[in-house]
């Protein structure tokens, strides 16, 4: 998603708008209308109420769409406390036509075109009779409710989705059974009834800048509008896969601890889990809050395996920050919306599923790599303990026996392992931090239980 400050007149800079502007966000939905289109919109509502806009416009130009992401596309859009308007530009044909229904006002561009909105399968092809009743007779009723109060729109809505449907306003027809009514512009603008009133549409204009310029007058607002990129196509596979990539991380984590190797597995199960806060990200779900709870989380697992070595206190910590982060990052939460009503409302339901699925998925890659790897030659490299089939020698009575001398890394050093000193094999901590398996090290000191080294 990228963002673009926009300003409400020629040359006026966001900062020197006046204190009572009219603040607008900009949210397109254009092409098919899918998972995608719903991530932007949920993402650019949730930025919208953050932000304490007092508007919303959607930029409309879509032929339709999943009927599936439209219904989830209505319900967020009456969670905006603000004003919304679609403006139809060219066309909101069949799902379109359902979210324009939701919004406050629907402006016209010159060409623009709304309606037939009949459901139909994702292959374009007619959805069985019985069945398009019920969908019919459910979205019809979705249609009134979300339409009382405005005119004639109910009416109109309906007769875009029931091709049985008589559109009768007063005395004439305007749609007879047997056909889906679509509307243009002008006809949208046409006057019914006693005082007249539009049959569906607010107003026409040439473009975005004219419509805001019109509404709210040239230089009285300011515009933060949403474009879509990559990503959001991206965030449809990345949440599908979010327990996949949980357990994938995880597992790689569980292989960071047991070998002290950071670069191998740290970093890339660090990077998995990142994948699926992006992906929430994108998708509208999470805020920019859990990014820092995920980084703190990160940065104690970081020092756990490459420093610190504090008996797995950090590493827990960190694991238990990033988990949160992540549940949070997955869960469908609202700016202003009380933690209380989330719950009840079952928004951390799949999140904790998501993540179940994700450690049933590491625990049972973990016994698998333990039941059917301990022998084969991958595994020997893997686990520390078994670099070495010999134990370690005891410690020199005397630290001048191995104190400055040429130490050489039997195993990687994160920051604990293996060293070799004269041909003898002590346990060995390194100053420096990590060191690869091979490196070169001097002996700085003898502590208790094992030497100090640092690189050479």
């Amino acid at each position: 998603m990228q963002l673009a400050v926009l300003a409400g007149a020629a040359g006026l800079m966001p900062g020197t708008a006046s204190a009572a502007a009219t603040r607008v966000v900009i949210i397109p939905i254009h092409d098919e209308i899918g998972e995608p289109t719903l991530y932007i919109v949920r993402r650019g509502l949730k930025e919208a109420i953050a932000q304490h806009a007092d508007v919303v416009v959607l930029d409309l130009k879509t032929p339709g769409g999943a009927l599936d992401s439209t219904l989830e596309i209505m319900e967020d859009l009456q969670k905006f406390p603000g004003r919304t308007v679609a403006y139809v530009d060219d066309e909101a044909m069949s799902a379109g036509a359902f979210v324009s229904a939701v919004t406050g006002e629907i402006w016209f561009s010159p060409q623009g075109v709304i309606g037939a909105a009949a459901p139909v399968q994702a292959t374009g092809q007619d959805v069985d009779a019985t069945m398009k009743e019920k969908l019919v007779s459910f979205l019809k009723a979705r249609m009134r409710a979300v339409s009382e109060g405005k005119g004639y729109r109910g009416q109109v809505i309906s007769a875009m989705i029931d091709s049985d449907a008589e559109l009768r306003i007063d005395g004439q027809v305007l749609k007879e059974k047997g056909g889906l009514l679509s509307l243009t512009a002008t006809e949208a603008m046409k006057a019914y009834g006693k005082p007249p009133q539009p049959l569906l549409g607010a107003g026409i204009a040439r473009d975005m800048d004219d419509l805001l310029n019109t509404k709210f007058g040239a230089g009285a607002y300011t515009a933060l509008r949403l474009d879509t990129t990559w990503s959001e196509g991206a965030a449809v596979v990345l949440t599908r896969l979010s327990p996949m990539l949980l357990g994938l991380g995880l597992l790689s984590l569980f292989l960071a601890f047991k070998t002290q190797s950071f670069t191998l597995f740290g970093a890339p199960g660090l990077a998995l889990l990142g994948l699926v806060f992006f992906g929430s990200y994108v998708a509208g779900l999470s805020g920019h809050e859990p990014i820092m709870v995920f980084a703190v989380g990160a940065v104690l697992l970081l020092l756990e395996l490459m420093f610190f070595h504090s008996a797995g206190f950090l590493g827990a910590v960190g694991l238990g920050l990033i988990f949160g982060s992540l549940i949070w990052a997955m869960a469908d939460l609202w700016p202003g919306v009380p933690l209380g009503a989330a719950w009840s409302a079952n928004v951390f339901l799949m999140p904790f599923v998501n993540l179940g699925l994700g450690l049933a998925l590491a625990i049972l890659g973990a016994l698998a790599l333990i039941r059917f790897l301990p022998h084969e030659w991958i595994w020997d490299r893997l686990v520390v303990q078994s670099v070495q089939k010999a134990t370690s020698q005891p410690l020199p009575a005397a630290a001048s026996e191995v104190v400055g001398k040429t130490a050489v890394a039997l195993t990687t050093m994160a920051p604990t392992g293996y060293v070799l000193v004269d041909g003898h094999r002590y346990e060995a901590s390194c100053e420096s931090g990590l060191a690869e398996k091979g490196a070169s090290l001097r002996v700085l000191a003898v502590d208790n239980f094992r030497l100090i080294v640092t690189r050479a």
